[in-house]
């Protein structure tokens, strides 16, 4: 489920240039309050892997760039949120967000915000069967990362222009099925991901979670794509509410079906 979150600033205006950790943070804080055993789910369990199966994308609001900080010029904002979880529990996650509070903060800046609206989108797959297989052309609204474990440990990033990116994309699509499925399920499934060029290049985003601490991680993640996705509707449903790639809970991979099909012109 998907849904488009509105925020009405009401103190501050400077915000950290790496704000997704922290809005990662105050949405789980409102799934917390709410409720604690989905928040255990979400924060420990994660179907038994340790996976946060939401995601959200970046922000949208008129800024200035100021250094690592962004100077709001505006005072709404507004972004995109996914969970994968039954439709049931739509009201549920609505209530959870409704009349809540959200501040983004860091060490130097903080600006605090009031949820003014949540409002639900259309699942783009609502009319297609469960186990029908699909084809979608998704276009990220947050950056997609990718990655493969070096010998230290860390993760080298790869671009959208390497193979071996959407191999990662479907190593790690692979992973979020078995986890919410069975392993069997998961090393059986179709699965196929391709990129797709625009006319203007790809965009890197160099963000920084838990900016300013010891516990700081730099990922690389990449936007201005598409990317055309083939599977059974349940899986391709779970791409687009807990995201393509890595760092989905930290705000990285939220994608939407990309309708301005005309703009994409070459496949690598």
């Amino acid at each position: 489920m998907r849904f488009l979150i509105t925020l009405q600033r009401s103190t501050g205006y400077i915000l950290p240039i790496n704000y997704s950790y922290p809005l990662s943070s105050a949405i789980y804080r409102i799934l917390a309050k709410g409720d604690a055993d989905y928040a255990a789910f979400l924060h420990a369990k994660g179907y038994g892997k340790g996976f946060k199966l939401f995601t959200f994308s970046q922000i949208t609001v008129p800024f200035k760039i100021e250094g690592d900080r962004l100077r709001l010029t505006g005072d709404e904002v507004s972004f995109q949120a996914a969970f994968h979880l039954p439709e049931a529990m739509e009201n549920f996650v609505k209530g959870l967000f409704q009349s809540e509070k959200i501040d983004i903060a860091d060490q130097k800046s903080k600006v605090s915000f009031s949820i003014q609206s949540i409002e639900s989108l259309v699942n783009p797959l609502q009319l297609n069967k469960e186990n029908e297989i699909v084809n979608i052309l998704l276009t990220p609204i947050s950056p997609i990362v990718a990655g493969l474990h070096n010998e230290k440990g860390n993760y080298n990033f790869l671009t959208p222009d390497d193979n071996r990116f959407t191999e990662s994309l479907i190593f790690n699509w692979r992973n979020k099925i078995a986890t919410c499925y069975d392993e069997q399920v998961a090393s059986s499934a179709l699965l196929m991901m391709e990129v797709i060029r625009q006319r203007t290049p790809f965009k890197s985003r160099l963000i920084a979670i838990k900016s300013g601490t010891p516990q700081e991680t730099k990922v690389k993640g990449w936007m201005n794509f598409g990317i055309k996705v083939t599977g059974e509707k349940r899986f391709v449903e779970l791409v687009l509410n807990a995201g393509a790639g890595l760092y989905n809970a930290q705000g990285m991979g939220c994608v939407e079906e990309k309708k301005e099909r005309k703009i994409l012109y070459n496949s690598l």
